[in-house]
């Protein structure tokens, strides 16, 4: 009996299957990675060490997070997809890295669409439309009219080309039919400087940095990017509500792993996801920074990157903005 139980797990091993027992004894008592393609202390950084202490709550094992930035997330995305396909290395994945990098970047070092498994949505996290306190416009409808009276003598500020706020404001434009110019800078802080300083008339941020500006009283709110309103701002509009019904860019981070990695695997990642999504204080620790937790099945947040990326792909191709 014993030699056959050997050959049968013999048998597993050689066509690549692990036999049902492995499976579910996951994490069997192993440490986990999260791996950030972005440098500690980013929003996006925060957010994943924030989600690892409550999922190291939850299942009893360290969840340590990694930095790896580089490549338009591809180095993070690379290391992930490279790892023993066991649901051990996890990506901390943005709309960024992605929804953004696979349209953007041309030589990307892994195809996220087959290298990577999707297994839940994490956070939402809506952007803000700031304008300079001397622009006169108070709404979006007034912005709309203004840039329409004066074709290309606004100018928008972004991270840099390729950037969530530089796609989003062209979709924006086109959603609107108004002509801006792109100021693009090399990261937000000198973006959001510029803006303070009015050297540019608006840009859309993330609304935790947002209502930090807002805060100095040199810019203005004028509406939120995301399909709801924000706990953080109640009182700010969505850009639905302010006239423009299409216009929806919420800001979203998600949690992948390397193809490969067994369904019951990705499964048990993605409830326990789900549960820190409903636990009162996590959740509270997100919205303290303008964030709403959220969790979806693996099939959901498969179809979620997929629209996203058409979503996406059709901005750069109608920008012209590809990356070698």
């Amino acid at each position: 009996m014993l030699n056959r139980r050997h050959a049968t797990l013999g048998l597993l091993a050689t066509l690549g299957l692990r036999p049902a027992f492995a499976q579910s004894s996951f994490p069997g008592g192993r440490p986990i990675r999260i791996i950030v393609p972005f440098a500690a202390g980013g929003s996006s950084d925060v957010m994943a060490r924030g989600l690892g202490k409550q999922l190291s709550d939850q299942m009893g094992v360290p969840f340590v997070i990694e930095n790896r930035p580089g490549a338009g997330g591809g180095v993070a995305m690379e290391q992930v997809a490279r790892a023993p396909a066991d649901g051990h290395t996890l990506l901390y994945g943005t709309i960024g890295t992605n929804a953004v990098a696979p349209v953007l970047f041309k030589n990307l070092p892994v195809d996220p669409a087959k290298d990577l498994a999707p297994v839940s949505l994490a956070a939402l996290n809506p952007s803000v439309l700031v304008v300079h306190s001397s622009l006169p416009v108070n709404s979006l409808r007034d912005l709309i009219a203004y840039a329409k009276a004066n074709p290309g003598k606004l100018n928008y500020a972004s991270a840099g080309n390729g950037s969530i706020s530089h796609l989003a404001t062209e979709l924006l434009k086109s959603s609107a039919g108004i002509d801006m110019v792109h100021v693009p800078y090399k990261g937000g802080g000198a973006a959001s400087a510029d803006l303070l300083a009015g050297n540019v008339s608006l840009m859309i941020e993330t609304i935790t940095n947002a209502m930090t500006l807002v805060k100095t009283g040199k810019v203005r709110a004028i509406a939120n990017s995301g399909s709801k309103r924000s706990p953080s701002a109640p009182d700010l509009p969505t850009f639905a509500e302010a006239g423009l019904p299409s216009f929806v860019v919420d800001s979203w981070t998600g949690i992948f792993t390397a193809s490969g990695t067994p369904t019951p695997v990705i499964e048990r990642l993605s409830s326990e996801i789900a549960k820190a999504s409903r636990e009162p204080a996590y959740r509270q620790s997100m919205s303290n920074i303008g964030v709403e937790a959220a969790s979806s099945s693996p099939s959901e947040f498969a179809n979620f990157v997929r629209a996203e990326q058409a979503k996406w792909g059709k901005v750069v191709q109608a920008t012209g903005t590809r990356i070698e």
